[in-house]
């Protein structure tokens, strides 16, 4: 499954390639895409897992950035 989420407070384009490289560390994302420009992120990850997925995306990008926020 494809997604793709609008980030709110995204601060900085190095804090968006940090995030990027944790969310690709996680087991079942195939693939991710964090836009700082256009303050997005793009996923693919697994059809049955894909909450799970993302509820730990939400885990991994607030310990980068604490007040960017997921829109979901």
């Amino acid at each position: 499954m494809k997604k793709v989420y609008k980030l709110e407070d995204l601060d900085c384009a190095n804090c968006a390639a940090k995030m990027e490289r944790s969310v690709a560390k996680i087991d079942g994302v195939r693939s991710v895409s964090i836009s700082f420009m256009a303050q997005r992120m793009a996923i693919e990850a697994d059809d049955d897992r894909f909450e799970e997925v993302m509820d730990e995306v939400v885990r991994r990008c607030r310990k980068v950035e604490p007040d960017c926020r997921i829109i979901r």
